[in-house]
């Protein structure tokens, strides 16, 4: 059992990331090309957005988040703070008021994202919208905190030709354009036939 001091301390030194959860230390593993191809799509997409809209601004999966509420240190792929960045007690680089978090699923990561990390994610209370994008297939989901913490699928799609929405920064994104450059992606939804 690690104290989330002693995790720190060799995270900051460490040369792969790792996350901690009621003191263990769990290695991160690295990414496929699809992966990394989705993630950089949505980071230009949002890029675009949050140009115009400068109270919002984004990080990549190096920018790592603090829960305190259930002790959970993270990478989540993509992380939207809105207002001033809040930083965790024990560390000045760890930020702990995201407002959209992003993860883009891999084999090895879609049930824990879609599980387990949103169950610890919905303890941020400046969290507002948690995004999952499949980098196998299109398939996105726009989970939405609605009044008494109630969280809803507010949005989603199956299709390159469909879009999805991320309310709290007010950006439309187009399922082909997060897919660009991709290999073997497949909608789940085949296209309406002319």
């Amino acid at each position: 059992m690690y104290s989330e001091e002693e995790y720190l301390r060799l995270e900051n030194d460490a040369f792969e990331k790792s996350e901690y959860f009621q003191g263990q230390i769990i290695k991160m593993s690295g990414a496929a090309p699809n992966h990394n191809r989705v993630k950089e799509n949505v980071i230009g997409e949002i890029y675009q957005v949050l140009k115009k809209n400068k109270s919002c601004r984004s990080s990549s999966s190096d920018q790592r988040i603090h829960i305190p509420a259930n002790s959970l240190y993270t990478y989540p792929d993509i992380v939207i703070v809105c207002g001033a960045n809040q930083f965790s007690k024990l560390d000045r680089i760890t930020i702990i008021n995201p407002s959209v978090i992003i993860e883009i699923l891999s084999p090895f990561t879609c049930e824990y994202d879609r599980g387990q990390k949103f169950k610890l994610y919905r303890d941020i209370e400046t969290l507002q919208e948690y995004v999952t994008i499949d980098s196998r297939k299109a398939d996105a989901q726009v989970f939405r905190r609605m009044p008494g913490n109630q969280w809803i699928l507010a949005d989603d799609a199956f299709s390159l030709t469909e879009t999805i929405t991320i309310q709290t920064i007010g950006a439309t994104l187009q399922m082909a354009d997060l897919y660009d450059g991709t290999e073997n992606v497949t909608s789940l939804v085949p296209p309406p036939k002319e």
